[in-house]
């Protein structure tokens, strides 16, 4: 019977790399050595990754780069990203300097209204639990003064509560649906925070409320959280031209080439294996930038996936349009991200990133981030439908191959050349190693 360890998180760093290296690792000192080339050499910003997540070993580094020439809304951006994935940055810059001399994105917010739930079993009927709600609104809201109080300041805070009747989904369930404006931040805690408060406050009331005394009905909190499902803050952005101005592209003719590019998004709409796909693209330079500025990439996914089954099916986030001979790409998407609190006051590079970026506001950045979802739309599809998507990857990935077969810098300096016109694989790259030592 294998045996668990107690205490683990009460180990010091070293005494939790001990086990590691003891208990998987047979003692190996690679281990601590590679560990330890990972660590921050400043102290002070090791403490602050430190503090960050629990059990933390070391650091897991990703690259941090830049797309410039981004036009949003007539407004020249530099886009800070961090990703692995080999020809993503490379497809974002090329197309943001496509998108440039044609007037760039343009985009805006549709709706900012965040929600969260307070969900709960009562054992009487809707008007009975609307009453109450409606009784004690005053008393339910106050109860979150403390906590509402500085949002209030920025113009933030709880604008409805709703009854929501699911009794026929499960017997006596009802929800308090609770909408919010979390002005520049990204709100989690603060709603989370204000629910579980007003949580307290409803079980306290009902208890002394005489007509549920009266009727022998209760109510029963089973938990308070918000959701990530964010239908109505919502962000648009698009990019349009004239057919004629797309030029010949990869020696398809611009009429031929918008026609290509329509379909190819139209089969994303009716297509499930295709639209997971389409959408993944989407999230490339989406998630890039969410991490970039220290935003929650998982709910972001999460909601926004949720949302490209809005119509009972999967399907893509984005359009393709023709129009009196205007090519224009387009997506709305829900999205809830913050400027201010949680990690953008803690990393370093989550404050440089939002420099750069000309320290938005969470309206702006949902923009920015919404334009950066489309341009990497635009740059994938551009790309199946021409030279075909390993062609740009491939080259990007050279470099990972390389450096895979131990390549030293003459023989990347070589490869790079071989390589414009060969196929690039694990195969191709190690026999081109190999003959060139």
């Amino acid at each position: 019977m294998p045996k668990k360890i107690i205490g683990f998180s009460k180990l010091s760093r070293e005494e939790k790399i001990d086990w590691l290296s003891e208990k998987i690792f047979d003692d190996s000192n690679q281990v601590r050595s590679l560990l330890d080339n990972y660590l921050n050499s400043n102290k002070d910003i090791q403490a602050i990754h430190d503090s960050f997540s629990e059990n933390s070993i070391s650091n897991f580094y990703l690259p941090y780069s830049l797309s410039p020439n981004f036009l949003i809304n007539n407004k020249n951006y530099t886009i800070p990203l961090v990703t692995e994935e080999s020809s993503v940055v490379a497809a974002l810059s090329n197309a943001a300097k496509f998108w440039f001399d044609k007037g760039g994105f343009k985009s805006k917010v549709e709706s900012f209204t965040k929600r969260g739930q307070i969900h709960l079993s009562f054992n009487g009927d809707k008007e009975a639990l609307k009453e109450f709600i409606n009784n004690n609104r005053e008393y339910i809201l106050k109860s979150t003064d403390n906590i509402t109080k500085n949002m209030k300041k920025r113009g933030g805070g709880i604008s409805a509560i709703n009854i929501i009747d699911k009794t026929n989904d499960l017997k006596n369930y009802f929800q308090l649906s609770i909408d919010f404006d979390t002005s520049d931040s990204m709100g989690a805690n603060f709603i989370n925070s204000c629910l579980e408060a007003m949580s307290k406050k409803i079980d306290e009331l009902s208890k002394q409320y005489d007509f549920f005394i009266k009727s022998g009905y209760s109510i029963n909190i089973i938990m308070s959280i918000l959701s990530n499902y964010t239908p109505d803050c919502i962000v648009e952005a698009h990019a349009e031209c004239d057919i004629k101005d797309l030029i010949d592209i990869e020696g398809i003719e611009s009429k031929e080439f918008a026609k290509k590019m329509k379909y190819a998004f139209d089969i994303a709409k009716v297509d499930i294996n295709r639209a997971v796909t389409h959408n993944k693209g989407i999230m490339n330079g989406i998630d890039a930038i969410l991490i970039a500025t220290g935003n929650d990439f998982r709910a972001a996914e999460a909601g926004i996936h949720s949302y490209a089954s809005l119509n009972s099916k999967y399907e893509s986030l984005s359009e393709c349009t023709i129009l009196d001979n205007k090519f224009r790409i387009s997506i709305k998407i829900p999205l809830s991200v913050g400027t201010v609190g949680g990690i953008t006051d803690l990393h370093p590079l989550v404050k440089l990133s939002l420099q750069i970026l000309g320290s938005p506001s969470s309206k702006d950045l949902m923009s920015i981030i919404a334009c950066v979802g489309l341009a990497q739309n635009f740059a994938a599809v551009r790309s199946l439908i021409t030279s075909g998507i390993q062609k740009g990857h491939m080259k990007m990935h050279l470099i990972n191959l390389l450096i895979k077969n131990n390549a030293n810098e003459d023989q990347i300096k070589r490869a790079k050349k071989y390589f414009v016109d060969k196929e690039i694989n694990n195969s191709s790259v190690s026999e081109f190693i190999e003959s060139n030592k």
